[in-house]
């Protein structure tokens, strides 16, 4: 899906998701649990709460992979010079 963007758009677009949409999701994960669980007294045990945080954290990078797939490589399509220094 994100293939046909180019390098420089895909890293931009990975910034945008990881500076605005991130937050945005931890956000929206603390009130989904606040939600499931509304009073804190009868909270779950520790380990299915942390069970519950580490799967939505693995959800919300599933359809969003493609965008962060190659860009802390460098540019494929940078043309460097023979003496490998791009300054």
């Amino acid at each position: 899906m994100f293939d046909r963007l180019s390098y420089k758009a895909r890293k931009r677009l990975a910034i945008l998701v990881l500076l605005v949409g991130m937050p945005l999701y931890i956000v929206l994960a603390v009130s989904l649990m606040g939600w499931l669980f509304p009073d804190p007294l009868d909270k779950p045990p520790v380990l299915v709460e942390l069970a519950i945080y580490i799967g939505l954290g693995v959800v919300w990078i599933w359809p969003l992979k493609g965008i962060f797939r190659g860009v802390g490589q460098p540019d494929p399509g940078r043309k460097d010079d023979a003496d490998g220094g791009g300054a």
